[in-house]
């Protein structure tokens, strides 16, 4: 069986500057939820939202996994991940590592 379906990882930048992370199976209609309220939570109080980053992935936890290392990165590694600048998110990363 081939799976057609894709999944996304995206970020959202809020009216006060903050970010959201999340992952869906339908991009435009989960941000068009997000810009219209429908979904409860954090960016609920926080419109308008816009969309600052996207990555398609081929498999729901693929994408969940993605969702949940962002949202564990620093605000200026995100920032670095929406620039599309991969030298320092790597910079970053390593600056940040135990070893």
């Amino acid at each position: 069986m081939i799976n057609l379906m894709s999944f996304w990882v995206y970020m959202l930048k809020c009216r006060d500057g903050s970010f959201y992370t999340g992952h869906t199976d339908d991009l435009e209609r989960r941000v068009g939820e997000h810009q219209s309220g429908l979904i409860p939570g954090y960016t609920k109080d926080k419109r308008p939202v816009e969309l600052v980053f996207a990555e398609e992935f081929p498999t729901r936890l693929e994408a969940l996994a993605a969702e949940r290392q962002i949202k564990g990165w620093s605000r200026k590694k995100k920032l670095a991940l929406i620039d599309g600048d991969w030298a320092e998110v790597s910079r970053l990363a390593k600056r940040h590592s135990i070893y």
